[in-house]
């Protein structure tokens, strides 16, 4: 592995520095601006651009991490190696490219793949499954669907219990519960279908379901899902092989980075709902759906941009603001000294309990009170993973201590019964419901708390 990295071209180590400090990864020397620091006498930390940097310097900083990790490194520069042999050969020999492989080519192509497909697989309990070779692999056609559903442990993680996988012909090849062997604080079984009662005998454990996944997957097979990563950060699984179909389509009614939920693609493609309002998923289904978004691609093409059918927004949701990302230890009640009219807000919701972090709703009386509290709240304007306006807060507490969260809109535009998003919508959860909107998870949060510090003088302390 030591070698592979030393071979590597510098377009790659480019993006592993990359990925270093993205996951906020240390070697003997620090990160990646440490060792800047440290090592470059002449200009120091001041450019830290990797691919204003030499070839040796990045090396050199790549080799002061441990073996695991150069070891790990090593992995990436294979798949970095199989990405660039894939476009080859796609290339050379388009006329024996699949069109199930050139869907994971579009999927690969996707301004959002780099981003929510580049996973912490040098965390323990994560798998990186290989593709195998890449002649055999572009001609293959055999293709496989996943769903899983998630439940939120006091850890604040998520933990998968259940997963189902299905083939082109919507057979079943793996359905089961898994025991997450942790305790859970919420089933979220309005969301998830899943119950304490049903996991009670649950047997298969994370490790057992990789196993399976492994077999399944073998030979480079195609895993199709909608919003895929999601599911793979759950399992701990790093696999390049994807058909994710929340970007293979084009949508003419939604911004390049923003993504349709299942139900409504499933509505605005194949012409059927896969469930009603407030019913619960069904892992299965979800998984057959998804399958049937990618048959539906390959079948029909699908090259013109679509409108995704929109989702109906409560509209009660129009008298509230969202407030997130609020340390666990602040109470709801001291947020209320920041709007202005006399609105009321919600308690704790377990649901939106996510570690370290909590949201929830202030309610007010009149449309109107809406937009002028949000108008009048003292905070700068920045915008949410979705593209979404909102204003970042610093309260100063009675003790002193300076709190920072984020406070948006729950519906943006005039109509209160049809979501109106001003450039860009968020990651939904499923038909995009505000009232199951969660803060986002590790990745994001280490993102977001870099572009807080960089902000923060800017952002003004209300009283």
């Amino acid at each position: 592995m030591a070698k592979r990295l030393a071979a590597a071209e510098k377009e790659v180590l480019v993006e592993i520095v990359r990925f270093t400090q993205k996951n906020g990864l240390k070697g003997s020397d620090g990160g990646w601006k440490d060792f800047l620091a440290q090592n470059d006498k002449k200009f120091g930390a001041s450019v830290s651009d990797p691919r204003k940097r030499p070839r040796d310097v990045l090396l050199a900083f790549l080799q002061t991490f441990p073996k695991d990790f150069q070891k790990y490194f090593g992995k990436l520069v294979k798949r970095q190696n199989e990405r660039s042999a894939i476009q080859q050969y796609m290339k050379d020999f388009p006329g024996d490219v699949s069109p199930e492989q050139k869907l994971v080519q579009l999927t690969a192509d996707h301004p959002e793949y780099r981003k929510n497909y580049n996973f912490p697989s040098y965390e323990e309990g994560w798998k990186v499954l290989r593709i195998g070779e890449v002649s055999n692999l572009m001609s293959s056609r055999a293709m496989v669907a996943i769903d899983c559903e998630m439940v939120l442990c006091h850890d604040g993680t998520e933990a998968v219990v259940r997963v189902c996988v299905v083939d082109n012909e919507l057979e079943v090849k793996l359905d089961t519960l898994v025991n997450p062997l942790k305790a859970i604080a919420d089933y979220r079984t309005h969301i998830t279908g899943v119950s304490k009662k049903d996991l009670e005998g649950a047997t298969s454990s994370l490790v057992d379901v990789q196993k399976s996944l492994k077999k399944i997957l073998s030979k480079g097979k195609v895993l199709i899902g909608h919003s895929l990563h999601r599911d793979l950060c759950a399992l701990k699984i790093d696999y390049s092989q994807v058909i994710d179909t929340a970007y293979i389509f084009k949508y003419a009614n939604l911004p390049t980075a923003a993504s349709p939920s299942l139900n409504n693609l499933c509505k605005s493609v194949l012409g059927y709902s896969i469930r009603e309002d407030g019913e619960p998923h069904n892992c299965l289904k979800d998984a057959e759906a998804a399958m049937n978004l990618a048959l539906a691609k390959l079948k029909h093409g699908f090259n013109d941009p679509i409108e995704v059918a929109t989702s109906n927004v409560p509209e009660a949701d129009v008298l509230k603001l969202l407030a997130h990302r609020i340390p666990v230890y602040l109470p709801c009640e001291e947020l209320c000294k920041i709007f202005s009219g006399n609105p009321s807000i919600d308690d704790k919701i377990g649901s939106r309990i996510r570690g370290e972090f909590y949201s929830t709703c202030i309610s007010f009386n009149e449309a109107d009170e809406v937009e002028k509290a949000f108008e009048e709240l003292d905070g700068q304007e920045t915008k949410d993973s979705g593209g979404r306006l909102q204003k970042q807060v610093l309260l100063k507490r009675d003790s002193g201590d300076v709190v920072n969260f984020y406070v948006r809109k729950m519906v943006y535009g005039s109509r209160p019964n049809q979501l109106d998003f001003p450039k860009k919508r968020p990651q939904p959860t499923e038909d995009a419901d505000p009232k199951n909107e969660h803060v986002d998870g590790a990745q994001q949060k280490k993102k977001r708390k870099s572009k807080k510090h960089g902000d923060k003088a800017n952002v003004t302390v209300v009283q």
